[in-house]
């Protein structure tokens, strides 16, 4: 069974300030066990459903090797990392962008999901949104965990 952790926060706790727009605007570290047999690639998302005009996805790093059990913190929106590519996020930047919910609003959930996919994606277009990433990793997903952390703004 795929389990996701991260030494930077637990499950339903606050997200650190540095992982988010009030911070250094880069990504927590994961780990990871449970790779099923058969995982052809790894697939991070990260997505806020509690954003006042529905999903927003901050976050999908796609093309991990499935024998790799770790990312290490500090992805930001121009971080390249050799093995993997990362997609356009709903700020219209690449990569990873940190919870940034409006300033009053309650805290919003930010879910960090990993899956296992059977197949590579590799009809990609250059400049994938994460929308799009997510749509074509869809069918091939063998296995997926979930880390969700809360961060709110006064």
């Amino acid at each position: 069974m795929l389990m996701l952790t991260s030494p930077d926060f637990n499950p339903g706790e606050t997200i650190p300030q540095r992982f988010t727009c009030d911070g250094q605007n880069v990504s927590p570290a994961f780990r990871w066990t449970g790779v099923p047999q058969g995982t052809a690639e790894l697939l991070m998302v990260c997505d806020d459903p509690d954003a006042p005009q529905g999903l927003f996805r901050h976050w999908a790093a796609w093309g991990i090797a499935p024998d790799r059990d770790f990312l290490h913190d500090g992805f930001g929106a121009e971080t390249l990392e050799p093995g993997f590519q990362q997609a356009i996020n709903d700020f219209g930047k690449p990569g990873y962008a940190g919870p940034c919910p409006p300033r009053g609003d309650p805290p919003h959930s930010y879910h960090f999901r990993l899956s296992a996919l059977s197949q590579r994606i590799t009809s990609a277009a250059p400049g994938a949104t994460c929308q799009e990433i997510s749509a074509l990793a869809a069918p091939y997903v063998i296995d997926f965990t979930e880390l969700v952390g809360i961060y709110g703004r006064t």
